[in-house]
């Protein structure tokens, strides 16, 4: 598998775990990991920051698939499959439909510019 089909299979595995996340046959524990790898996923912090050279990606290359993986074999097979199918429509054009999926983006960096205002002006 090429570095860009896998990138392709993360785009469409990403929404999936966030419909398994929602569904109520998902185990707790999966719901857990499914929490963090979403988390994870859209947030604008990595663990390592990407202007670092190499390894500044290589959370995206290999923390995040990981963690995507780790969550699929927690979720039962048959709430997988209904995730995979429902999330096949999440996606237009590389986006997502909703917009307002991007709300905890802007919560956290909106929090983020909070916690540094106060720590200068205080």
């Amino acid at each position: 598998m090429t570095l860009k089909e896998r990138a392709k299979k993360l785009k469409r595995d990403v929404p999936a775990v966030f419909l398994a996340l929602k569904d109520r046959e998902t185990p707790l524990l999966a719901k857990i990991t499914a929490a963090v790898t979403v988390a994870y996923a859209l947030s604008p912090i990595d663990l390592i920051p990407d202007f670092i050279p190499v390894l500044g990606y290589l959370d995206d290359v290999l923390l995040l698939p990981a963690l995507i993986a780790l969550t699929i074999r927690l979720i039962p097979k048959e709430v997988w499959k209904r995730c995979q199918s429902e999330s096949e429509n999440m996606w237009v054009d590389g986006k997502p439909k909703k917009w307002y999926f991007a709300i905890p983006i802007i919560f956290i960096w909106l929090l983020i510019l909070w916690l540094i205002v106060k720590a200068i002006w205080l």
